[in-house]
Parts: C-alpha cells; structure tokens; sequence
C-alpha cells in the first residue's frame, strides 16, 4: 500500500496528529466564543438601561447580575422588561398639586402654642388665686 493513497488525518509516523491538534484548539476557541457571547446576552439590559439613562439603573444591574449568579432567566426578563419601559412618575404631579393647593390656604402659625403640662404633681394657682398672693405681700 502506498502512503499517497492514506488520508491526512490519519496519524503519521512521527507522532503528530493534525486532526487532534485542530480539534484541540477549535474547542478552546468555541468556548471562549460562547462564554463571551453569554456576558454579551446578559449585558443586554444594563446596556439599554445605561443609554437611555434609566432612573432605575441600579435595579436593572442587580437583577441582570442574579440572573447571570442562579442562571434563572425570570431575573433576566424582569430586567429588560424594566430597562425597555419607563416606569411613569406620579409622585412629582401630585407633589406639585398638593404645593398648589397649600399655597392657596391661608397661612397659618409656624408654630403651635405649647400645651400645658399636665404632668406636674403641683397644684396650680388660678390667676385670681395668684393675683390676691401679690395684693397681700
């Protein structure tokens, strides 16, 4: 049988294997390619979250971050549901009613008058009792 008819990845004589050494660094390859394409899959939300500026920026990170931790795709989806759609503000046109309406109503005292102490065990002298005290002396 002659060598020019053995197919090249068949073992040679010298010991070097192509096809292993091939196999060997394709599979180091594909691996680092789907290790980076899995960071890039769960960066998806901070991304969207950071360049739209998003108020709840932080709440995207931890989740996409639990998401990647348990590997638990609820947490990945609650993050790009959050990143994609901004929560509306109720509080800042209520705010702003609430100031309108306070400033229509007259104004008041900064302060209350103290209230009397109640707590003291001595009695008290009613103003008429206090001012026949000073008449005498």
């Amino acid at each position: 049988m002659a060598p020019d008819h053995i197919p090249s990845y068949v073992v040679q004589a010298d010991g070097s294997d192509f096809l292993f050494s091939f196999m060997v660094v394709f599979t180091i390859i594909l691996i680092v390619l789907i290790g980076l394409a899995y960071f890039t899959l769960h960066a998806i939300p901070e991304k969207m979250a950071h360049s739209s500026n998003h108020s709840q920026f932080q709440l995207v990170g931890i989740l996409a971050l639990l998401a990647l931790f348990t590997h638990n795709g609820l947490f990945w989806v609650a993050a790009i549901l959050v990143a994609g759609f901004q929560i509306p503000d109720f509080a800042a046109p209520l705010k702003s009613i609430a100031d309108a309406i306070r400033s229509l109503a007259p104004h008041r005292p900064a302060t209350a008058p103290p209230a009397p102490d109640t707590t003291t065990s001595e009695p008290t002298a009613t103003p008429t009792e206090a001012q026949n005290l000073v008449q005498e002396h």
